[in-house]
């Protein structure tokens, strides 16, 4: 399906070295720098006693759930048979399938549940590593599950605000299909063309990375 409405499509969705580095980058520098700070060992999340390691552990679940939130509305949601043709999320107006910055409920439902596979990963691994005495003296780490989650839709939404506006979109009138360079029978649809998906996919998992902290810090206090 995507192979009918996008140019661009690759035959198998195969990732080279620069897709692995946008989507993933961010992630891994949050995780070195924890790392570097904190070493390599597991810590259950607790704000009242330390805010630095929980932020760049918090911004490793952000950038990762933005990356999954976003990779399961843009494959999941733009083929699913009963999908209702998105809007632009600037503007609201009925925009072709395929459409940078087009957002629909499938869509971002499969946002939703990207971060929660991220979340509930997230939290499984800390539940497993760490012995049970050590999280009995911690607040409950459920709350990492709910994060993830936000964390797929914000990732997801900030995705579709930076292509809708910095990402052109238009219609080949030959092909059916959606182009992102100007041309010959391309009627325009939005954005300008000063960033294509991987700068905007590295982007977006750097803002979903340093907002999730935030988010998290008062979800936790407000939760717990």
């Amino acid at each position: 399906m995507k192979k009918k409405l996008e140019e661009d499509f690759k035959e198998g969705g195969q990732r080279n070295w620069v897709q692995v580095i946008c989507n993933g980058g961010i992630a891994s520098m949050f995780a070195m720098i924890y790392m570097l700070d904190n070493g390599v060992g597991e810590m259950p999340v607790d704000f009242s006693k330390r805010y630095t390691p929980f932020f760049f552990s918090m911004a490793v679940l952000g950038a990762l759930a933005c990356s999954c939130g976003d990779t399961f509305a843009s494959e999941l949601g733009t083929v699913f048979k009963y999908n209702t043709q998105p809007r632009l999320i600037t503007t609201f107006r009925k925009v072709p399938k395929g459409t940078n910055g087009g957002v629909s409920l499938v869509g971002t439902l499969c946002s939703l549940i990207g971060g929660l596979v991220v979340g509930v990963a997230y939290y499984l691994t800390l539940i497993f590593s760490l012995s049970d005495v050590y999280l009995q003296k911690c607040p409950p780490q459920w709350p990492i599950i709910l994060l993830g989650t936000i964390a797929g839709v914000l990732g997801s939404t900030i995705d579709s605000y930076l292509g809708a506006i910095f990402q052109y979109s238009g219609y080949n009138k030959v092909t059916h299909k959606i182009v992102e360079t100007e041309g010959k029978n391309v009627e325009y649809i939005c954005g300008w063309s000063l960033l294509d998906n991987h700068s905007v996919n590295l982007l977006s998992s750097l803002f979903c990375g340093l907002l999730t902290p935030k988010v998290a810090f008062y979800l936790w206090w407000l939760l717990l």
